[in-house]
């Protein structure tokens, strides 16, 4: 069984490929190598197609910085939980909820070979259905921080039925959430942040790629499609870390906790030590000035 964890930097738009023999993953059930792959936009075009007096329009990445610190900073002190992820209007507010938006978009980008920034700007304005309401009642019931863990052990069946009836509650709730109209349930800053990381995800794509593939391990090179939420989730950190300007110690966890969320076995410690090792390198070759360089 073979694959390959493909990129191209010739092409003028950046793309990733995945390729894999049959039965190397559970997305392929027919005889021919499934490709998984999205084709960014060029840079330029992606920040010309919003509006300059758009909501969403980008904002200076190291602004955007000062911001999440001070969001992090913020949801670091001892308040209620459920108020301080949403903000007057009832809408999530937090920096949390523009990575965990941003991983859901470019997630579904790869999946279905589409541009992640596209897919974002036409999720956001996607006309609502005649008669749909949404409850913003069920956002204070969201947890971001929702961790898969060991067994629970019950001592009765009345006990496992509870939990087996709130986890499908809770599971209910966060697919309505997620798949609710985003302008509903995120205020402008999240929208902002998202499309930003979104952005800069697309302008580095193709030399994230070369990076990713020197930092992951054999098994996730092996099996590229398997471990696509992963790859995602890389390529999102990496992006805020040299784009966005966000401390790396924030980024890192972040990412982690993502995988948490969202992926399963030694994925999360993966992640950390994909990163950590990617910041080492990032910051020795920031470091290196042009007055350093060895003159002749």
């Amino acid at each position: 069984m073979e694959a390959c964890f493909l990129c191209s930097s010739a092409s003028p738009k950046p793309h990733l490929s995945f390729i894999l023999s049959p039965n190397s993953s559970p997305f392929s059930s027919h005889r021919h190598p499934l490709l998984v792959s999205f084709h960014p936009l060029p840079l330029k075009r992606l920040i010309l197609s919003l509006s300059s007096r758009s909501s969403l329009q980008i904002s200076p990445p190291f602004a955007v910085a000062e911001a999440l610190e001070q969001a992090a900073e913020t949801s670091a002190s001892p308040r209620d939980a459920s108020s301080s992820k949403v903000d007057k209007s009832g809408r999530f507010c937090s920096p949390r909820a523009a990575r965990e938006l941003a991983l859901t978009i470019a997630y579904a980008a790869c999946l279905e070979g589409s541009d992640p920034v596209r897919l974002f700007d036409k999720r956001v304005n996607a006309k609502r259905e005649p008669g749909y309401v949404f409850d913003k009642a069920i956002l204070l019931q969201y947890d971001h921080m929702s961790f898969g863990g060991a067994p629970v052990e019950v001592g009765t069946e009345e006990e496992a039925e509870g939990l087996m009836l709130q986890n499908d509650k809770d599971s209910a709730n966060e697919a309505e959430v997620l798949s609710a109209p985003p302008k509903l349930v995120y205020n402008k800053f999240v929208l902002r942040l998202t499309r930003n990381i979104l952005v800069a995800v697309v302008d580095q794509w193709n030399d994230h790629v070369r990076l990713i593939a020197k930092v992951i391990p054999q098994n996730w090179k092996d099996e590229p499609a398997a471990r696509i939420l992963e790859l995602c989730i890389l390529h999102l950190a990496m992006a805020e870390i040299t784009s966005i300007g966000t401390r790396h110690q924030i980024v890192i966890n972040e990412a982690v906790d993502l995988a948490k969320r969202f992926c399963d076995g030694c994925a999360p410690r993966v992640i950390n030590g994909c990163l950590r090792t990617f910041v080492k390198e990032y910051n020795s070759v920031d470091t290196v000035r042009p007055s350093d360089a060895p003159t002749a």
